[in-house]
């Protein structure tokens, strides 16, 4: 199983490159790429870890040399969130980035299965989607926008509020990426039973989780160690499913359109990529109310990334 990480050298990709030499099935290949001169040498530096998985570094313009032969490809380049500064504030030059990455990958690695955790993931997904389908290879079960960091962060949250034991505390997220669009079910965590006052303030701390950090980190970066461990844990999820296990996680695909085209919510994944889609289940009165708001966004935000790509 060969994982490509485009974006290597960032704060995210060194972290995910770390986390994927220390558990990545034996025998997998880990290839890294970035723009940067250094990612050779991030390269060489984790293939000192001792464990059974191969690692080549690649540098400059063209990724095409670490995309040849990926069975997986994780897209986290591009630029960071800096405080006062939204997702859609860096669509600007994350847009073009994924664009370009996305074509190299149609040309040489088409049947991968790609991962893109590069911001803002409600519009960057279907920019990916529509240069696969310019290029006559977009299939829809292999085209994931990874919202793994929301699902991790409920699961911590929802934790510490309740006195859960947080190794098996389960919250699925439904929605986008960004935002209101962030929608966890906490209704749908076992073994937790709610207060009304505690529902609200929960659920817009799982939303602006991301800006918490931006501002703890005072202008020093966004959430990049969070993330790799997410990205980490979804590229785990998916080589898993390409070797034939069962595996459900929630990510942000293209379904039946029902909510809107892309839509994050329960995944099981497989040989192709997206094996199932699951339902959302039982909505509270406040999730219902939330997803409803939440739709006229989402699908701005998804209409801006196909108006990228055919203006």
């Amino acid at each position: 199983m060969k994982v490509a990480v485009l974006g290597a050298a960032g704060g995210i990709g060194q972290a995910l490159a770390l986390l994927l030499k220390l558990q990545l099935p034996a025998g997998s290949e880990l290839s890294l790429y970035d723009i940067a001169p250094v990612t050779p040498g991030v390269a060489v530096d984790i293939s000192h870890i001792p464990t059974a998985v191969k690692v080549e570094g690649f540098a400059g313009e063209d990724p095409t040399p670490a995309l040849k032969g990926a069975d997986v490809v994780l897209i986290s380049a591009g630029v960071a969130r800096k405080p006062g500064m939204d997702r859609s504030d860096l669509f600007n030059i994350n847009a073009g980035i994924v664009r370009n990455l996305i074509e190299k990958v149609a040309v040489t690695c088409p049947k991968a299965c790609i991962g893109i955790i590069t911001n803002p993931v409600n519009t960057t997904v279907a920019i990916a989607a529509e240069v696969l389908k310019k290029a006559g290879v977009y299939d829809k079960r292999k085209l994931f926008g990874v919202t793994t960091l929301d699902v991790v962060r409920s699961e911590t949250f929802v934790a510490e509020l309740k006195g859960l034991n947080v190794y098996r505390t389960t919250v699925p997220v439904i929605g986008g990426h960004s935002g209101v669009t962030i929608l966890p079910l906490l209704s749908q965590v076992p073994y937790a039973e709610w207060k009304e006052e505690e529902i609200e303030p929960l659920t817009k701390r799982i939303q602006n989780a991301g800006t918490e950090v931006v501002n703890a980190k005072a202008g020093g970066g966004s959430a990049t160690l969070s993330m790799a461990q997410a990205a980490a844990r979804f590229a785990n999820a998916v080589v898993r499913g390409l070797q034939g296990e069962t595996v459900i996680e929630c990510s942000y695909v293209e379904g039946d359109g029902k909510y809107a085209r892309f839509f994050a919510q329960p995944i099981r994944f497989g040989k192709e990529g997206v094996e199932e889609i699951l339902p959302i289940g039982k909505l509270s009165a406040f999730e219902q109310q939330a997803l409803d708001a939440m739709l006229p966004t989402l699908r701005a935000d998804i209409e801006l990334g196909e108006k990228f790509v055919n203006p």
